[in-house]
């Protein structure tokens, strides 16, 4: 039986009977439309809640054709060329895309580009170098041979990139470009907040102002090949313009470089360590956004309609973990649901009065085509995003794209009228609450609350190989039977470890903004996280964590002596390295599935024997049963006092150390599995000492997870899989009650 509410369908022109059939199919109480479609009046009058997408600054070519010097502007950095003599000529857009950048000839470019020379990284003369409009070339002169040299220049943003990219998906062939425009500019400004007023007044049908989203992009550019060149979802390079960039120098007292934006070529990933200059951009721009962001807010209200942000697209600048956030007036968030993390994401939003999720598949040819079965991946979203609701509520959920392809898949149509059911179905029994965090855990990195669920990503919920191993961490915690928060380096250093927290997680590769680079030539840190472990405290330690990108006292590590490991840097190859034995049964350990054949192996084979500049003790063979993703070479125990849990292949993957009253623990890196996020849940219930606490609760099948709420007296089993899953539950008394799940299946029963 199909149950109503908290469903937003999207629906287009022409498909008004088969809406209003998924509609009650599926229980929508709020339908909208999608980007490049309109609702029919048939579809207005099923009277449901009717949301309408809203793009601030783009669809209207009629005006910005006319003002393209106010389009969004980006710097860019061109090839490092190669000067064989004392002149070199750097072409501009080579590797870029014609159709989407265009560079700006109309600023001076002696004000606003720069050269560099990339082999010293001294900035060239402006005197030294000209440019040629009409070629798109810098001609450089009075330079060094066979050094190489950029430019980094200012160019225009003339399509808009996700319009391009639903563009080129879906094959619309010679539809017009739709040019973005930048608000910063006063006529444009006005433009946009006079078109809003209208567009309000001319939709009166409209409930929801769904805004996707405001003024700027997430840095998202394209070569030649229509594929992606560069994409970094927390970016800022598509935000400048010459006359912020003068309006920043006024404000903060400084005049930034075009470096500070191209950055060598790293364009300030999240991965940097963020600078000052980045830091304050984010502070300047956000204020800017936020001011406006807050009147069109504001408009909304007075025009009768709520006011919704979806967080993607043009989301730059809003920052909603950013202090503030509250204050803008908005009523909801929306985003995309790509995992459990990126659930988190959204649902753990403050200051607004509800989160919605738009789930996956987007109904795009891309996944609905003949030979596909879409419903696959609506069941894998599903389960990965289910157990983060239970953690943290969302209260509405829906999908994106066109509904006329969702609706020739019916096997797909019966998967999205199960999981909708069941979303309500989860929300009306634990009152739209979160069930209950057995411990607090604190993620420590650069960015801290301000990026709350942002770490570790490069694109949206899509980890890679660089990236994976340290992703698998947060998308454990999303659905895990802890309470998640974060903070930086900023925080400890001003203001401690806050009394409530249990575990500080910390970690990830070296000089990133997640391990803090130079943060650790500051001994402070150090001393204040040494003092917390030593009084009783738990550090888990990822990766390459606190490490300092050069030598320093002796550690790579600056905190080594916690987790029990550092990591050999070729300084220190003359001191011989001694294993102690790997303990293989530990409570950390004991769901470990490992091959009866291999630990045999592994115990017969034996250790290493000490062999001059080497140490020994290392295991010849490897026990396995842990996927650690990529390897951390070269780990090793900084004493044999360290509990070593695997140590394959002459390095340390995990171990954990005994300091003071507290415990600190090193995982070389983990990659999201029902087994890791296992794993992960029992290092953080040992190094708290709360292993006493671990039964309650647990499920003894680590592909099944519980989720306890005690005000409603409920408690649920999730199968977090496809296929069929038998677990053993143990609850709060010792008792025990063994379930058989379906696959995706979910029983109840009162606590």
């Amino acid at each position: 039986m199909t149950s109503t509410g908290r469903f937003t369908l999207p629906s287009e022109e022409n498909f008004a009977e088969k809406t209003k059939e998924l509609a009650e199919l599926w229980g929508a109480d709020a339908i909208r439309n999608s980007d490049g479609t309109h609702l029919d009046e048939a579809v207005l009058a099923l009277g449901k809640k009717i949301y309408s997408a809203y793009f601030p600054t783009r669809a209207h070519n009629e005006w910005i054709t006319l003002h393209m010097d106010e389009t969004p502007q980006v710097y860019l950095l061109t090839d490092r060329i190669l000067a064989q003599s004392d002149t070199v000529d750097i072409p501009l857009m080579d590797g870029f895309f014609a159709e989407q950048l265009k560079p700006n000839r109309d600023a001076d470019p002696h004000k606003y580009w720069e050269v560099v020379d990339r082999t010293t990284g001294e900035v060239v003369p402006a005197e030294r170098w000209t440019l040629d409009a009409d070629a798109d070339t810098v001609h450089v002169a009075g330079i060094t041979p066979w050094h190489e040299y950029t430019a980094s220049f200012l160019a225009y943003i003339i399509w808009d990139p996700v319009e391009m990219y639903n563009h080129l998906t879906n094959n619309w062939g010679d539809k017009e470009h739709e040019i973005p425009f930048d608000i910063y500019h006063p006529a444009t400004r006005k433009f946009v907040f006079d078109t809003f007023e209208q567009w309000l007044k001319d939709n009166p049908q409209v409930d929801v102002v769904r805004f996707t989203t405001f003024f700027y992009q997430f840095t998202l550019l394209f070569d030649p090949k229509h594929r992606e060149k560069i994409v970094d979802w927390f970016g800022c390079a598509c935000t400048v313009s010459p006359a912020a960039l003068d309006d920043f120098e006024k404000e903060y007292g400084y005049r930034l470089r075009p470096e500070d934006f191209v950055d060598g070529g790293a364009y300030n990933s999240a991965w940097r360590v963020p600078r000052k200059a980045q830091r304050d951009w984010i502070d300047f721009l956000s204020g800017f956004v936020r001011k406006n962001v807050k009147q069109l807010a504001s408009m909304s209200h007075a025009a009768g309609k709520e006011a919704m942000m979806f967080l993607g697209d043009q989301w730059i600048g809003t920052e909603p973990y950013k202090d503030g956030f509250e204050d803008l007036g908005l009523d909801a968030v929306v985003g995309s649901i790509g995992d459990g993390t990126t659930t988190r994401m959204i649902a753990d939003i403050p200051g607004v009065k509800y989160t919605e999720g738009r789930f996956l598949p987007y109904f795009f040819p891309d996944t609905f085509y003949e030979g596909n079965d879409p419903s696959i991946e609506g069941l894998d979203n599903w389960r990965k995003a289910r157990r983060a609701i239970l953690r943290s509520p969302i209260s509405r959920m829906g999908y994106g794209g066109y509904l006329s392809l969702a609706a020739k898949f019916p096997k797909f149509v019966d998967t999205v009228t199960h999981i909708a059911n069941e979303f309500r179905d989860i929300h009306d029994r634990t009152d739209g609450k979160a069930a209950e965090g057995e411990l607090n855990v604190a993620i420590l990195n650069s960015w801290g609350k301000m990026r709350s669920w942002m770490a570790f990503t490069v694109a949206h919920a899509l980890p890679n190989k660089q990236t994976y191993s340290y992703y698998g961490i947060l998308e454990s915690l999303s659905g895990m039977r802890v309470n998640v928060r974060f903070i930086s380096f900023d925080d400890v250093l001003e203001h401690g470890v806050a009394d409530d927290i249990d575990v500080i997680v910390t970690g990830g590769p070296v000089d990133t903004a997640f391990t803090g680079g130079d943060v650790w030539a500051n001994p402070k840190l150090a001393e204040t996280l040494r003092a917390w472990v030593r009084g009783g405290g738990a550090l888990v330690g990822v990766g390459e964590p606190s490490s300092l990108p050069r030598f320093q006292a002796g550690r790579f590590f600056q905190l080594a002596d916690v987790f029990g490991v550092d990591e050999e840097r070729y300084q220190t190859l003359s001191v011989d390295k001694y294993f102690p034995p790997v303990t293989p049964d530990h409570f950390i350990t004991a769901d470990v599935p490992v091959d009866a054949e291999a630990r045999e192996t592994w115990e017969k084979a034996g250790y290493r024997i000490p062999l001059s500049g080497c140490g020994g003790g290392q295991g010849i063979e490897p026990l396995g049963g842990i996927d650690f993703g990529e390897p951390v070479l070269n780990t090793y125990p900084v004493n044999e006092d360290v509990t070593l849990l695997r140590a394959d292949n002459g390095q340390v993957q995990l171990a954990v150390n005994e300091y003071g009253d507290g415990r600190g623990v090193y995982v070389s890196g983990l990659p999201y599995s029902a087994a890791n996020a296992r794993l992960l849940e029992r290092i953080l219930f040992w190094a708290s000492h709360n292993e006493e606490k671990y039964a309650a609760w647990s499920s003894s099948n680590p592909e099944c997870e519980v989720a306890h709420f005690p005000e409603q007296g409920l408690y649920c089993v999730i199968n977090n899989t496809d296929q069929p899953q038998t677990t053993t539950v143990t609850l709060a008394d010792g008792s025990s009650e063994t379930f058989d799940l379906e696959g995706s299946g979910i029983a109840w029963r009162n606590a």
